[in-house]
């Protein structure tokens, strides 16, 4: 009977921790963002930290940007190109690109690659501090780690994903240009004036920019999060990274289906 009863109440001790460890994630990163609200708004941050972090995360990110961002143009023209000649909607291209590339394809494109990259790299990183104690060093100093290590850092991130998008979008639109002037034989000058033809205006431009912010706050907030609750060595670095990943990766999916939602 003790055994049945045991094998009966696994599943709902492993729903039961699984739900806990969800709720401590969460509500550490919102105590999290909390404390670097109030930072931000009392200026108070290290800023040669957030210098150094901005070289390291936006200008080291510009070479997988670019080539990510003029792959994916290409491709578009390449998935385009029966529709176009189907129904000789060649003066459309440029707005059909621009339109998919403005408001969904360069801010998610660019903040999945972001996340792998400089998000990974900033949890390894706090999370080999912490498993080293060497944030604990700094609050013996009187240095408060949130403002030297974790603000500067979350700044970068989303001052870095904001730029590299608005980068991102215009090299993909000329890789779109140029692909479709070797696919189709659309000439760069038809591709440009159906993009600037008055079906895109400034509020696609925003749509994509604030999403590209909102997606740095996600992956500012993931990384730091669990770079900043590492435990349990070099193992556990490993499994923050893993974790913070994955998370980020998620949480920029359902973010982008709410803010398209709030602001179609």
């Amino acid at each position: 009977m003790e055994s049945v009863a045991h094998h009966l109440g696994s599943p709902f001790r492993v729903l039961g921790a699984a739900f806990l460890d969800l709720a401590h994630t969460v509500g550490g990163m919102g105590v999290l963002a909390g404390a670097i609200a109030r930072r931000i708004v009392r200026l108070d941050w290290d800023g040669s930290e957030l210098w150094r972090n901005l070289e390291k995360m936006g200008v080291r990110s510009l070479p997988i940007v670019v080539v990510t961002a003029l792959f994916t143009g290409g491709i578009m023209v390449i998935q385009a190109a029966p529709i176009v000649q189907k129904y000789g909607a060649q003066a459309l291209l440029g707005w059909g690109a621009g339109f998919s590339v403005l408001r969904e394809i360069g801010p998610l494109l660019t903040a999945l690659m972001l996340s792998g990259r400089i998000g990974a790299n900033n949890t390894a990183e706090l999370g080999t501090m912490m498993v080293t104690e060497q944030v604990d060093g700094l609050r013996a100093l009187a240095i408060d780690p949130v403002s030297y290590l974790v603000t500067p850092r979350f700044l970068g991130i989303v001052v870095t994903l904001f730029l590299s998008t608005i980068f991102s979008d215009a090299v993909s639109l000329i890789g779109a240009a140029y692909g479709g002037w070797a696919i189709l034989g659309v000439e760069p000058q038809v591709f440009f004036n159906g993009l600037t033809g008055g079906l895109l205006g400034l509020g696609d431009v925003m749509h994509g920019l604030i999403k590209a912010v909102v997606f740095g706050v996600m992956i500012g907030i993931t990384s730091c999060q669990f770079g900043m609750s590492t435990t349990g060595g070099a193992p556990g670095v490993g499994r923050s990274v893993n974790a913070a990943v994955v998370v980020s990766a998620a949480g920029i999916f359902v973010v982008d289906y709410f803010v398209s939602f709030a602001i179609a």
